[in-house]
């Protein structure tokens, strides 16, 4: 193995920054009181708290009384389907896409089982769903409309604005899971009419076990816990404050440095896809241009993608062979099966998702090392045909 290391899997997490635990390490050591006690300790850890929440609400255009406190991405999702359906009572239908993260579209599956009925509203060859198409799937039953900002596997970017303002227009909650884009792209929560807003800190160089829910003002779910008040009694429990201290000092941070990041992201992402497209029979997965800044999906044909994945880790590089909430499954993606890739081709699929760190020189290593490995692969490939000189 080389002692070079190359983390190119930002879209499955992220590294802490210096600024970031710095910020977080007073909360484990001074500042240690209960955010909901009543003396002088907890009082200073909820003005702080609360500082937090000003800052994440700053950031997304939102108020601070709309933001609360989660473990991350997977529970805003989950507090606003089940409570969107626990809140109806009765069954209903839901909106969605076929390409949604599993924190999703399982919570979907699962609502089915109650009695709900849900539309997987498909995608075309870019990954990208018609607002058109959501307009004509509600119904007078359709209660909440759940599509994401975007992909974490492909990288596509959704048209949240014109979907929310279809749900806002025919009355129907609009939920987005913004996970990918929150701290890489700008989002306006006052000009987007979404009802919700999931994010997660890691996602942006914050600690992991953190995240937020927006909830506009004037919009409530039935809560899925019970057992406190916190959190305006949705996310009941004590506040993970070193954790929140550290998600808005992270995403106070990628706010102020987006748009450059954004600039250098694309940049490298476009190197990297172009060098990649040089190869024999590698096809671009997602959006060419809508993308997130950072993500490189490509299928190799005839090679598994796992088997290019361990090649890659053996030279230092890592990455990803699809979403880290599902490796190790033997089955295709369902985000690339729903673009029209065949199993063999969406098998063959590596996800590079470039971030803080990332530089020329990383593009220039995965470049040189990544030719021999297709080459080396498809020689004991079955199925492929070297083309004849």
């Amino acid at each position: 193995m080389t002692s070079r290391k190359v983390y190119m899997d930002h879209g499955a997490t992220t590294p802490v920054r210096e600024e970031v635990l710095e910020a977080m390490l007073p909360f484990f050591r001074e500042h240690y009181g209960n955010p909901s006690s009543l003396h002088a300790q907890g009082r200073a850890v909820r003005k702080e708290l609360e500082n937090a929440r000003d800052i994440i609400a700053g950031v997304l255009g939102a108020e601070p009384k709309e933001i609360i406190f989660t473990s991350g991405g997977t529970e805003s999702n989950n507090i606003v389907l089940r409570g969107a359906a626990k809140k109806r009572g009765a069954p209903g239908h839901i909106i969605t896409t076929s390409i949604e993260h599993h924190a999703v579209f399982d919570v979907c599956r699962d609502l089915e089982k109650e009695g709900h009925q849900v539309t997987y509203l498909p995608v075309d060859k870019y990954g990208k769903v018609d607002p058109q198409s959501v307009r004509k799937a509600i119904r007078p039953d359709t209660f909440i409309i759940s599509v994401m900002a975007a992909n974490n596997e492909i990288g596509t970017l959704q048209p949240i604005e014109e979907i929310g303002a279809i749900a806002a227009e025919h009355k129907v909650l609009f939920h987005t899971d913004a996970v990918q884009v929150v701290g890489q792209l700008p989002l306006n929560l006052s000009k987007l009419k979404a009802d919700f807003l999931s994010l997660s800190a890691h996602k942006f160089n914050g600690p992991k076990g953190v995240g937020a829910l927006f909830m506009r003002k004037g919009i409530r779910v039935a809560p899925i816990y019970i057992g406190g008040g916190q959190e305006r009694k949705i996310r009941p429990g004590t506040e993970n404050v070193p954790a929140i201290i550290g998600m808005a000092k992270a995403l106070e941070l990628a706010a102020a440095e987006m748009d450059e990041k954004s600039r250098s992201l694309t940049k490298l992402r476009d190197r990297l896809i172009s060098g990649l497209l040089q190869i024999d029979e590698v096809i671009l997965n997602g959006h060419p241009d809508e993308r997130l800044p950072g993500n490189v999906n490509v299928s190799f044909k005839h090679i598994e993608g796992e088997s290019v994945l361990l090649s890659l880790d053996l030279q230092g590089v890592a990455a990803s062979s699809g979403s880290a909430c599902s490796s190790g499954s033997l089955d295709p993606s369902h985000v690339l099966s729903a673009i029209g890739l065949d199993h063999p081709t969406a098998h063959g699929s590596i996800r590079f998702s470039l971030g803080y760190g990332n530089n020329d020189d990383d593009i220039d290593y995965v470049l040189e090392i990544i030719p021999a490995i297709t080459d080396r692969l498809r020689r004991i490939s079955p199925t492929y045909k070297p083309k004849a000189v």
